[in-house]
């Protein structure tokens, strides 16, 4: 089992939520993030002052898939995702050891 971690603009959540339901991948977590890649944040011009946001808000879509729906997963959120402009993303792909459904006991796969 993997945990897919994917790093998006705001803007795209719908589209990423709609399009991983589509595929048929349930259940997701999200999380509203700030941070900086290459870009390492950007200007702003607020009254006439320029200042430095350093930190750019994202949001991190979390989904947990069964290995064989990886690299279904990816090209799903990288579909939906996908602007062609610098400050799009990343995805990140953890493996799971295990995973314990809560209310009923069951793990591995079937808890997904």
């Amino acid at each position: 089992m993997k945990k897919v971690e994917a790093i998006i603009r705001h803007f795209k959540l719908e589209d990423v939520k709609n399009a991983l339901s589509a595929e048929g991948i349930q259940g997701m977590t999200i999380s509203e993030v700030r941070g900086f890649g290459r870009q390492k944040g950007h200007t702003e011009m607020y009254r006439g002052t320029e200042y430095a946001v350093d930190f750019v808000p994202k949001v991190k879509v979390e989904v947990v898939v069964p290995n064989s729906g990886v690299k279904r997963a990816i090209d799903t959120i990288m579909r939906a995702a996908q602007t062609g402009q610098i400050g799009d993303g990343k995805i990140f792909v953890v493996s799971l050891d295990e995973i314990v459904r809560i209310r009923t006991g069951e793990t591995g796969e079937e808890a997904i």
